[in-house]
């Protein structure tokens, strides 16, 4: 950096040491026109009640939200079936019903397909690029324009991280075995199986034993190795695949319906909003601890069959995914500018990952 380049940045980040030493003595004076009403929201789920890392998300965000509003914001959460069926959320939030939802966007491809990009794309971002997609690169304000037509407001609320190709209770050798396939899958990967000759079947998260143990499906997907373990999966097949290709960093929502969004006030908004912003780091980080403890648990105790899906495979399923990308945004003009977006995005991070990711991963852990 030239001399000159350089007194000017040292002089930058002074000014913003100081705007921010100024802040924080402003902050340590109480607000003295408060807008003091009590909000009562609702909050419907899609998963079982106090799931772990899912649906204790949408617990801990009511628990941060009163918290830091003082008990100015309640929120009382409700399981998926409590108050709305598991997969209902999206219209409870909708049309007003509750004041809010936490899910995962994917559910909604029937409603608005396009929606599927906040959850999770096929051989698209993991985590960390989703998030800078949503929070740095356009993708926030896109989705906001999505979900303004059904009156609500969007949050990141959470991460899976990578997740695993499911369990399957058939070897998969070649795309000639996804042939008369029935696998719970969800959204794009869905969508995928189907073209590759399988059925694709939507079933909330506390439907999968059942259905896979008595046969009515041959495959699911989940998450990954600690909710697969707690679901007990290993005893209901006999393969357990990776990777998760369809799933690479599932994003979790949470939907505010924008009535009742705009009747809160500022300080409030601010509230709910850093609260999403910590649950999206917290689901993230509980997951990429958790993982790999239970996968050895898996496969040295309970003896699980771990396969990982042979590369022409994963190569033809890469195919059928741009395949059926490209003929969703042929036929939704909504699909085909978040796909621009998020094609763009993903030209100039990959850009990047080639120079960081990519060679940190080839390093040996210390």
């Amino acid at each position: 950096m030239e001399n000159s380049n350089r007194r000017e940045f040292i002089k930058t980040v002074g000014m913003g040491a100081a705007a921010i030493g100024a802040g924080i003595a402003s902050n340590a004076v109480p607000a003295m026109a408060k807008d003091e009403k009590t909000f009562k929201w609702k909050m419907v789920t899609t998963w079982p009640p106090h799931f772990p890392m899912l649906g204790e998300s949408a617990d801990k965000i009511a628990e941060w939200v009163n918290e830091m509003s003082g008990g100015r914001l309640q929120i009382t959460v409700y399981a998926g079936g409590e108050l709305v069926p598991a997969l209902g959320a999206f219209d409870a939030v909708s049309q007003g019903t509750v004041e809010m939802g936490h899910s995962a966007s994917y559910y909604w491809s029937g409603k608005c397909p396009a929606a599927q990009f906040f959850a999770a794309v096929p051989f698209g971002f993991n985590a960390q690029s989703i998030n800078a997609w949503i929070y740095s690169g356009g993708g926030m304000e896109l989705w906001e324009k999505l979900y303004a037509p059904f009156n609500m407001k969007p949050f990141l609320a959470g991460n899976t991280g990578v997740q695993m190709g499911g369990w399957f209770n058939k070897e998969i050798n070649s795309m000639a075995d996804f042939n008369g396939l029935k696998m719970r899958i969800p959204g794009l990967g869905g969508k995928i199986l189907a073209k590759a000759g399988g059925n694709s079947i939507l079933m909330a998260g506390g439907e999968i034993y059942t259905n896979l143990e008595r046969g009515v499906i041959d495959a699911a997907e989940w998450v990954g190795p600690f909710h697969d373990l707690k679901l007990g999966f290993h005893k209901a097949a006999k393969y357990y695949y990776y990777p998760g290709w369809h799933e690479l960093g599932t994003a979790f929502e949470l939907m505010v319906n924008l009535k009742a969004w705009n009747s809160l006030p500022d300080d409030l908004k601010a509230i709910l909003n850093a609260a999403t912003y910590k649950s999206n780091i917290w689901m993230l980080s509980e997951f990429e601890a958790k993982n790999n403890a239970a996968l050895r648990e898996l496969i040295d105790v309970h003896k699980v069959q771990l396969k990982e899906f042979p590369e022409p495979v994963i190569k033809e399923l890469k195919k059928l995914s741009k395949e059926v990308l490209d003929e969703q945004a042929a036929t939704d003009p909504a699909f085909k500018e978040v796909y621009e977006s998020f094609l763009a995005f993903q030209k100039n991070i990959y850009g990047w990952n080639k120079m960081s990711e990519e060679p940190y991963q080839k390093l040996k852990y210390i």
